[in-house]
This record gives C-alpha cells, sequence and structure tokens, in this order.
C-alpha cells in the first residue's frame, strides 16, 4: 500500500471520510476505491448512479432535484447498509452551493440522555425498502443502533423517514406523528440529530474530478440546496471486504 493511500484509508477510520483528487475517468475511480471496500449495486442494480438534476423532481427532497436533502444515512433499509459511500464529482456547481455534508453519528449518539440512548439501541424501526432492483429492498426491522457480530456499531438514520415516513418526502410533508416508523420518539430523534448536524458538520464542495468517501455506517450526511443544474456527481456504494 503506498504512502498516499495509507494517509487515506487512516483518515477514513480517524474521521469518517476522506478526499482523493486528480481522479478523471469512471474506470480510475473504480481503481482508487479499491483499498476502501468491493463496488456493490445500487438501488436499480447498477454500480454506478448519476447524481443530476432531473425534470419531475421539483418538489422533492431526492437526489435528483436541486433541493435540500436532509440528514440520514444510505440504504438504511438493507441488511447491512452500504459500509463506504463515495461521490465522483463529474461537474461542481459553480453557483457556491450544493455542499455535501458530513458529521459523525457515534458523537450525536454520546450526546443522547440515558433514556433516548437505550431507546435507539432497543426500538425497533421498519426500515422500508426503496426503488427497485438490486437486493434488500423490502426493508429491514432494526433499531437505529445495531451492534454487529464484532460488536462494531451499525448506524441507520433517515430524518425524511422518521419525520414524514418516506425517503424522499414532498417540501411540504405534514404527516401525523402517531403514523411515523417510531412515532414521536423519532420525530424527537430526528429533529435532535438536525440541530446537532447543524452545529457539528462539515461541508465539502467536491472538486471536479475528485473523490469524496465516507464511512456510511458511521457518518450522517446531507446536501445543500443548489442552482446550478449543471452540477453533476457519480455515487458508488462500497461494500465491507470480507
Amino acid at each position: 500500500m503506498t504512502t498516499v493511500v495509507h494517509r487515506h484509508v487512516q483518515e477514513l477510520l480517524d474521521q469518517g471520510y476522506t478526499l482523493l483528487h486528480g481522479i478523471p475517468s469512471d474506470e480510475e475511480a473504480a481503481e482508487a476505491l479499491r483499498p476502501f471496500g468491493d463496488l456493490m449495486p445500487q438501488y436499480d442494480g447498477q454500480l454506478r448512479y448519476q447524481v443530476k438534476a432531473a425534470p419531475g423532481f421539483e418538489d422533492r427532497r431526492y437526489s435528483k432535484s436541486t433541493n435540500t436533502i436532509l440528514v440520514h444515512t444510505e440504504a438504511p433499509g438493507w441488511a447491512p447498509p452500504p459500509r463506504h459511500l463515495a461521490l465522483h464529482c463529474r461537474v461542481q456547481a459553480k453557483c457556491g452551493s450544493g455542499h455535501t455534508e458530513l458529521a459523525d453519528a457515534r458523537e450525536f449518539l454520546a450526546e443522547l440522555d440515558t433514556a433516548s440512548a437505550r431507546a435507539v439501541r432497543e426500538e425497533q424501526v421498519d426500515w422500508i425498502g426503496h426503488n427497485t432492483g438490486g437486493t434488500g429492498t423490502e426493508g429491514v426491522r432494526r433499531p437505529v443502533v445495531e451492534q454487529d457480530s464484532d460488536g462494531r456499531e451499525i448506524i441507520r438514520f433517515s430524518y425524511n423517514l422518521l419525520t414524514a415516513g418516506h425517503y424522499d418526502p414532498p417540501v411540504d410533508a405534514r404527516p401525523d406523528p402517531e403514523t411515523l416508523p417510531l412515532g414521536r420518539l423519532g420525530l424527537e430523534l430526528a429533529h435532535r440529530a438536525e440541530d446537532f448536524f447543524r452545529e457539528h458538520k462539515v461541508s465539502v464542495l467536491i472538486p471536479e474530478d475528485s473523490l469524496l468517501v465516507w464511512d456510511n455506517q458511521r457518518m450522517l450526511h446531507a446536501r445543500s440546496e443548489y442552482q446550478d443544474a449543471r452540477r453533476h456527481l457519480t455515487r458508488y456504494w462500497l461494500s465491507e471486504r470480507v
């Protein structure tokens, strides 16, 4: 392992994310991601997903809109969720926005009171499936914090699901709290997580031909609203290498 690769792997372990530069093509991106895990199919069964604004999503908090996307982890309905997530910037938004935002969920969990800390580890949530294709689309029933066989914590989170009952809700969704997956407890938890996130987040405007990689089972992420619809990123999921 080269010194540069080792540095990025260590950054990922230490802070939960790392940024790689000078990667102009899909093929080079796939090669650069090899030290972090194995590429895995996403919701549509493909290894690459194009994150780019498209008509028809203007009123939704979705990857193909330009709207703010609120705090979440990727694919919480999968067992397990992707270990790492990567975004490869092909065209950066020139409007000064469209940042990828990250914060360490472990730090948020450490701030919870005793009752809330117990609830996130014991209360079961129906993490519903998402989109079509791939595997795991039926969803899973797990707590927010699940411990794997090695004792490592896997964190699942979706502000949208806990507050609106849907991963990509309309921006004006106002459901009955009693119908939500974790009820009023989940609603309160989501609001507390969003407050924590806004105070502690790191905002990254990924440079063109660069890869942002983060630990999806540890880090919360979100995206700021933007106006430049030319913005184009390619998303990768990576599984744990056995």
